[in-house]
């Protein structure tokens, strides 16, 4: 399983969080500042890295079982 959250703006994708990286990865000139900033953050990535096991690894079993 692997938790993703991406922001866009104006339907272009400017940075992403992938829990298997374990940190932010910018697409744009603005989304590598932005994921400089988020990576900086030890608190926000151990925050997003959490996401995983709070929000995923809970609703798989629900979605596997609706199957």
């Amino acid at each position: 399983i692997e938790f993703i959250r991406s922001l866009y703006y104006n339907k272009v994708e400017l940075v992403r969080f992938s829990s298997s990286l374990g940190k932010f990865v910018g697409f744009t000139q603005f989304g590598l500042k932005v994921a400089d900033q988020f990576n900086s953050d030890a608190a926000f990535l151990a925050q997003m890295n959490a996401q995983k096991e709070t929000y995923c690894l809970n609703n798989a079993d629900v979605d596997y079982q609706a199957i």
